[in-house]
Order: structure tokens, then sequence, then C-alpha cells
């Protein structure tokens, strides 16, 4: 794990962060490995019938970590109060990012100590899934105005585990929670770890041979290990490495794709034949997206031939949504309608990029060339190609997103037209009148299918215009030694270590007589 910048789940935007804040707090609700939405610490939930009002029955047994902050060291129970303080510490910028999320929020209100009443603006259908995202912790006011901006690194929650130490870009060292509220099936106390360590270390060779040395019980990510050293073509684990560990793989709610930026009120967009709808369907046919996948992933993940909408999410169905193939001949023929018979006259693209994609843009970009259209890679750091697409100063990136929340609607505010950057996430200025309505008709719709059928829509409509190539739906990708059970994936690729355990040395001899 790279990058870990706080402990503080108001700051909890990316893995990094989600990951270890996941086993320090703790929400109101929380999804299950099936993405259901299920109670946390509020035990109960209703909605009222016009949709606006969600009242929250908290339970009576919950209890922050002890800590030096609360009177005598110790941790008090949790209230509703507790839940309106975290929310609001929500809208300060200078705190957290997830001020966008609260624009529909009328007012939290704490009725009483186990009553908590959220009021929305306008119906929302996704706003339980929302309520599952890290930043919705609960935080004591009691830490944050004891550590100040030092709360980041001493974090005070409810969740299966406690802080012990962080040695920033080193190691974070995590204690059980003798007092955590949840059991498992047969009512023994939650979690069965006395202690977890989570190590950085940001050379993959490194890791790996930590990984060897049973030094580590788990790698995560198709990024943390050699994978055409580990990996067949198939994707599974070679014989060698099979006898020492297993290989989880899970659907991946997370689409990597190259953004077009297609609003032709941007200087670049009116200059450049991207703004043709043509153009852009030209470069969706022009490349192989399962070679793409075999040969420079492992068969980790899936060529997206879909839409915009990953494996996964429920309304996902190539049946329904028909995407792109590779196809020259379709590909000379929409050069052709579009001015540019065998790519005569078309200018050179560049497509930027981070490092870590170049061989995959490198492949694109041969096979680009072999259809008569020329691209050339430029390389970035992430944080100027980040701040350069926000702007508007890139015609064509690589991204990628996964969902913060498990709806669809998480994906497809991407292309909302009230969604531009840099206040939103529409990084291509894409606007569309029909699309916007269905959208919005979306948010509001309580019936399940219709929702299907709704971001079905949504997602035609897209694929059609094309402001984007999809070039695959990812996947989870962890290996793990044999000494580990109870380890768990999930699509949100949420890391839940509350019921894992450990065989022990002494056992595994035991085990293996």
């Amino acid at each position: 794990m790279n990058g870990l910048t706080s402990l503080d789940p108001a700051a909890a935007a990316n893995f990094e962060n989600i990951q270890p804040v996941n086993q320090l707090y703790n929400g109101l609700l929380q999804m299950d490995d099936d993405l259901n939405v299920i109670p946390c610490i509020a035990r109960h939930y209703s909605i009222s019938e016009d949709g606006l009002t969600y009242t929250f029955r908290l339970r009576q047994d919950v209890f922050f970590h002890d800590n030096i902050c609360f009177k005598n060291g110790k941790g008090r129970k949790v209230t509703a109060q507790d839940f309106v303080f975290s929310f609001h510490r929500l809208y300060d910028s200078k705190v957290s990012s997830a001020i966008s999320l609260l624009e529909n929020i009328k007012n939290f209100e704490a009725t009483n100590d186990s009553t908590l009443k959220i009021s929305l603006k306008k119906p929302f259908s996704a706003f339980l899934s929302v309520l599952t995202m890290k930043y919705f912790s609960v935080v004591p006011r009691e830490a944050v105005e004891y550590y100040k901006l030092d709360f980041r690194a001493n974090p005070v929650g409810t969740g299966a585990f406690v802080f012990k130490a962080w040695e920033e870009g080193t190691k974070l060292i995590l204690l059980k929670n003798e007092h955590y509220f949840e059991r498992d099936e047969h009512n023994n106390s939650l979690p069965y770890l006395d202690a977890v360590t989570v190590s950085f270390i940001k050379d993959r060779e490194t890791a790996f041979m930590e990984l060897l040395n049973g030094k580590f019980d788990m790698l995560s990510g198709a990024d943390a290990f050699n994978a055409n050293e580990v990996l067949d073509r198939e994707g599974n684990l070679h014989e060698v490495y099979a006898k020492k560990f297993y290989l989880q793989k899970e659907t991946f709610l997370k689409t990597d794709y190259i953004g077009i930026l297609v609003d032709t009120n941007v200087a670049l967009v009116k200059n450049s034949p991207l703004k043709l709808k043509l153009i852009r369907q030209a470069i969706n046919y022009a490349f192989d997206r399962n070679k793409l996948v075999k040969y420079l992933r492992n068969n980790l993940g899936e060529a997206a031939h879909a839409g915009f909408i990953p494996k996964g999410m429920k309304s996902y169905n190539p049946d329904s949504v028909k995407g792109y193939y590779y196809n020259p001949e379709k590909v000379k023929q929409l050069l052709a309608e579009a001015g540019f018979a065998n790519g005569k006259g078309l200018p050179e693209l560049t497509i930027y990029i981070t490092d870590n994609y170049k061989e995959q843009a490198e492949f694109i970009q041969s096979q680009l060339a072999a259809n008569n259209i020329k691209t050339h890679i430029s390389v970035e750091k992430t944080s100027v190609l980040r701040q350069a697409v926000n702007n508007c100063e890139y015609l064509l990136f690589k991204k990628s997103w996964y969902c913060d929340y498990a709806d669809e609607e998480n994906f497809m505010s991407l292309f909302y037209g009230k969604n531009f950057t840099p206040q939103g996430v529409n990084f291509f200025h894409y606007k569309n009148a029909e699309f916007d309505t269905l959208y919005e008709t979306a948010l509001a719709e309580k019936d399940e299918a219709k929702k299907i059928l709704l971001y079905q829509k949504m997602d035609k409509l897209i694929t059609e215009d094309a402001p984007f190539i999809p070039l695959y739906y990812d996947q989870v990708v962890r290996l793990v030694s044999h000494n580990i059970s109870g380890l768990e994936t999930n699509a949100m690729n949420l890391l839940n270590l509350k019921t894992v355990k450990k065989l022990t040395t002494e056992a595994q001899r035991t085990q293996g007589k």
C-alpha cells in the first residue's frame, strides 16, 4: 500500500486512505460482500413516503476506542449527536473533499441520543449507498478538538481495530479492539486477529520478496507484483507459487478508459477532428481490447465491450449495451465518412498518460497507426495530468473510475451536463439533454427494475456519442498466503479484516502431519 496521507475518515478519498480507515471506523450503514446495504451502528432505519426523510435508530453498545482525549482515558458511548458533528465536519473544504456529496442534504438532526434524522432537498435513490462511504464514519468531538490538525495521525474510532502506531511511509500498526460490538454467526467476538501491520513498500520486487520470505501475508492489486512472473497468460498462478499462496480474483467496479474532451466551446476541441463523433467512433473500433487484456494484463480484468458501466453492476448487460470491437473495415468506413479517407489529412493526436500505462498506450498507438490514425504518447506526472484534465487542457487522456458507492449513478454522474470540471467530475464536458433527463429521472426512481432500464439507456447514449474509449473492466487481485483464512473479497475492493484468521506456525505444522 502506497500513499497513505491521513487516518481521518473525512479525508478518505482514495484506496490508500479508505482501507485503513475501514478498520478503524464505522458508519451508520455498511456494505456486505454482495454489495447489499446492511446496518452497522444504525440497527434500524426507515424512509418517509416522499423519500425525503431518513430516520436511523442507533445501537446502544457502540463505544469509541479508549484514548487520552476522553475523561479517564475511557472511550464513551456513541450518540446521534456524534454523527451530526461528524457530518458537519465534511462541509469544511480544508478538512474534506466530500462537500459535493452533501449538496442534496437539507439538514441532520439528533432528536435524542439514539435517533438521527437526515432530510434531503429532493429524493435520491442511491442515498443509502452513499452513507456506506467511509467519509460518513462517526468521530468523537473530543478527539478532533484535542488533536486538532494531528487528528489525521491520531485516529479515534469505533472500528474492529485500534490505532497503535504510524511511521509515515514505512508501516502502520493496528491492535484488536477488545470492546468491538460486532460478533460472528456463532456469537464469537470480532475481530479474530490480535494485530495488523500494514507495510508501505513502493518497489514491487521488494514487496514480493517479503511475501516469499513470509514477512507479509498478502499483496493486494495487480500492480503490487510482476504479473508476467507470477501468472500465466490465462491469469492463473504458476505452480511454483501456487504451493505458497492462493490467488483471489473478484470483479472490481472500475472502468479504465481514455477520455475525450468534446466541448466545442473549448478552442482545443473546436479546432480538432475529435469534435466529430465519427472520428471518436473510429478510434474505438481501431484496436483489439481482447489482446490488450490477455497479453498486457495476463487476463486480469475483462475487455470493455459494453459501455462505461462495468461488469458487476446490476445494469451491466453486453446484450443490451453494445460497445466496440476491433473492426478495421469499420474504421476505414468511418474515417472516409468524416472526410479523412485512409487517414489522409487527419492530424496526429496526443494521448496523455501516466508512466504505469505506457505499455498499454504503446499497444493502442501501434494498432491505431495500422488503421491510419497517428498518435503521440505524452507521459505526465499523476498530479499534472489530473490538473490539466480538470482545466480542459488535454483532448485525449488515460483515466479510470471506480465507484465510491455501489450504484450506477456514481458512474453516470461523469456524463451529467451540470457536472463539468473543475467543480464536477464530467472530465469530457459532455452534454446531452436526453441523457440529463434520464439521469434526473433515475435519481428519484425507487423501482430497481426501472432504474436498471434507465441506466442502460444512458449507457447506450454515451457509448454511441463516444466521449470516451473504454479499455477494460478491472478485477480485484490479491496474492494471499495459505495460512490466512476468512479474507473475503468484494467488487468495491473494500479490505475487511474483521473475520480474518491466521494459522500459527505450530498449527501449520500440526495440520501438515
